[in-house]
């Protein structure tokens, strides 16, 4: 976990969290998914930050980064 990160997690009711692993409180909180990502991609460009979709298993379903990527990856 990097303090770089944005999350969309499922949760308890089924509804989807937009937050940072390390905050107290969501971003955003919205019924669907792809609210969820819209919302999360947004937050992710203007903060450049990596945004983290997880499924209703928990598994990172996608992945996608908005910040300062080294040109080629480093490995």
């Amino acid at each position: 976990m990097t303090s770089k990160q944005l999350r969309v997690s499922p949760d308890k009711n089924g509804d989807r969290r937009v937050h940072k692993p390390w905050a107290t409180r969501d971003s955003a909180h919205t019924e669907t998914k792809q609210e969820a990502i819209e919302t999360a991609r947004q937050i992710a460009k203007n903060q450049w930050l990596e945004m983290l979709v997880q499924n209703l298993d928990g598994k990172i379903w996608f992945r996608n980064s908005y910040g300062n990527d080294p040109f080629p990856p480093e490995n």
